[in-house]
């Protein structure tokens, strides 16, 4: 008989691809299959010729792109000398996750069937196109695609005589041991934020540890907005970027948090721990040291502060001894009670600390090998970088509003990346924060006579900032800023930069304050009023526009 083996590739941005891609392996567990569950990009696409029964899930992003974590799977794949039957026998399915409301949706899912198909593979079911839009979400598409998935899959690998599929009663083991160590085993160095001595190039998986310059509010004291503009120092990171490239910032909870977390599953946040996986060939998280303090993990790692999934209900029920608790648990990873879960959790954006308040009996009763199966990992922040090499060498500035809103909860909502940068102080000592470099999708001209149109309103102004400032240092004079805000006095961020380029000749800038008159004044109005001049830049100078929000 064949060997049961499934491989599970997903490509995801926000986690929800990976979310289902683990759903799929803990249903292929519980059908006895051996199932491998990995990112696109560390997988070795070249093995794809060898394997028999693969489900693909991926997410499209931005304009139908790829997302990051599959990049490089998605070069291999189109590449032009790959021979028609290279993949023929290879069964296969496709699982996209999207959102209908933009043009391209599940594009990238769509493509990767046809192309899987080109290439002589064997699709067991149409691509699923899971939309966001939907009352119910992903799971309106998910739910009913897998079981149709199950009953293909198990014809061509029907179950051993004597196997029977595990009970969904039944919990299954976690993805790694936990073994606590003695008190007295000697203790590593200090944290993950040592500045890293190699000379690799600072990235996810190495971050560079990044002094802390400079935090200053740039909106007045009595608006309702904080807004920062925050200043880091790369020295010696070999860190090299240009206008429009981004910065991706790896955040930690807040000690008050990690110290709550810890007092409701019981944890003493000083004990330490080494990770053992639990199947071989599982392999360890890339960004926990080993060995590794409850505390480090709760601050560094779990993503205590996001919206639980699904998913998380489903395994905390299993902890439940509590009738009520399960019960209520139960509903919420059940396929009738998304509505109920959406009400509960996404649209008053519950935190998981929060939710795990509210199952006090179930929490308790969680075994800290879980904790890794049961939360998601906290994922890196992306900020237009807004400032050029060339105007501030060695340093990198972002624009970043604090996220803070009211929902029906009574704590107001807080942006978890937005919030801990707002509360360092450089002045108070050696602030370090873990960064890296991506490119972004604005490329700016490299013909210096070629003009550009920059609408940036609010904060959407940053990418604007780092192109004016590197386009001024090499001369060029056709720049055009677009900008609004609420109020001059209160968030017309960068207002003295500005006006003096306006003064040398390097900039034109129009305004627009959409509460400092009766009628409301927004960008698209003053473009309106100075079509004359937009049409001359297009139609004479070639002008490139780049609009960010």
């Amino acid at each position: 008989m064949a060997a049961r083996k499934l491989l599970v590739l997903f490509g995801s941005q926000t986690g929800t691809a990976q979310d289902t891609a683990e759903r799929i392996g803990r249903e292929a567990k519980r059908r006895h299959f051996q199932c491998r569950v990995e990112a696109l990009d560390s997988y070795d696409v070249a093995n794809l010729i060898n394997e028999l029964l693969v489900v693909f899930v991926c997410a499209t992003t931005g304009q139908g792109d790829p997302p990051d974590n599959m990049k490089i799977f998605w070069r291999f794949l189109f590449r032009k000398n790959l021979p028609p039957g290279s993949l023929c026998q290879l069964d296969y399915a496709v699982l996209g996750l999207g959102d209908s409301s933009y043009p391209k949706f599940n594009f990238v899912a769509k493509k990767l069937h046809k192309r899987v198909l080109q290439l002589g593979g064997n699709p067991l079911l149409p691509v699923a196109l899971g939309d966001d839009q939907h009352d119910l979400g992903p799971d309106a598409v998910v739910d009913p695609w897998l079981l149709a998935l199950w009953d293909k899959i198990l014809a061509l690998y029907p179950l051993a005589p004597g196997l029977e599929i595990i009970s969904p009663d039944v919990r299954l083991p976690p993805k790694y041991t936990l073994q606590y160590l003695d008190e007295d085993s000697p203790h590593p160095d200090g944290g993950l934020l040592q500045p890293t001595a190699s000379r690799a190039l600072p990235s996810e998986l190495q971050p560079f540890a990044a002094r802390m310059v400079s935090n200053q509010r740039v909106t007045a004291e009595s608006h309702f907005q904080d807004v920062r503009l925050i200043e880091f120092d790369v020295t010696g990171s070999g860190i090299t970027f240009s206008a429009g490239d981004v910065v991706m910032i790896q955040p930690q909870n807040s000690p008050e948090d990690v110290q709550q977390f810890c007092q409701l599953l019981r944890l003493d946040p000083d004990r330490r721990f080494v990770l053992k996986p639990t199947e071989p060939g599982t392999s360890l998280p890339a960004l926990l040291p080993q060995p590794c303090t409850i505390r480090h993990l709760v601050t560094h790692y779990l993503d205590i502060s996001c919206v639980p999934r699904r998913s998380f209900f489903e395994l905390l029920s299993y902890f439940s001894t509590n009738e009520l608790e399960r019960e209520k648990l139960q509903e919420f990873s059940s396929a009738q009670g998304q509505e109920e879960l959406y009400s509960y959790c996404n649209r008053p954006r519950r935190t998981t600390l929060e939710a795990l308040w509210d199952f006090p009996h179930t929490t308790c009763a969680v075994l800290p090998e879980y904790l890794l199966d049961l939360i998601p990992r906290i994922r890196p922040r992306a900020f237009s970088i807004a400032s050029s090499v060339l105007a501030h060498p060695d340093r990198i500035q972002i624009l970043m509003a604090v996220v803070r809103y009211k929902t029906r909860l009574s704590k107001p909502r807080r942006g978890l990346c937005s919030t801990w940068l707002a509360s360092l102080n450089p002045e108070q000592g050696d602030v370090r924060v873990p960064l890296w470099v991506k490119k972004g999708g604005m490329k700016f001209p490299s013909d210096p006579d070629t003009p550009v149109i920059m609408i940036g309103p609010g904060t959407g102004v940053a990418p604007f900032r780092a192109a004016i400032q590197e386009r001024v240092a090499q001369g060029r004079r056709g720049n055009c800023l677009f900008f609004g805000c609420r109020q001059k006095s209160k968030d017309f961020y960068c207002q003295a930069e500005w006006e003096e380029l306006v003064t040398k000749g390097f900039l034109t800038l129009f305004t627009a304050f959409s509460r400092d008159q009766e009628e409301k004044v927004y960008v698209q109005h003053r473009i309106q009023e100075n079509r004359r001049l937009v049409w001359e830049l297009l139609s004479n100078g070639n002008a490139h526009v780049y609009l960010a929000g």
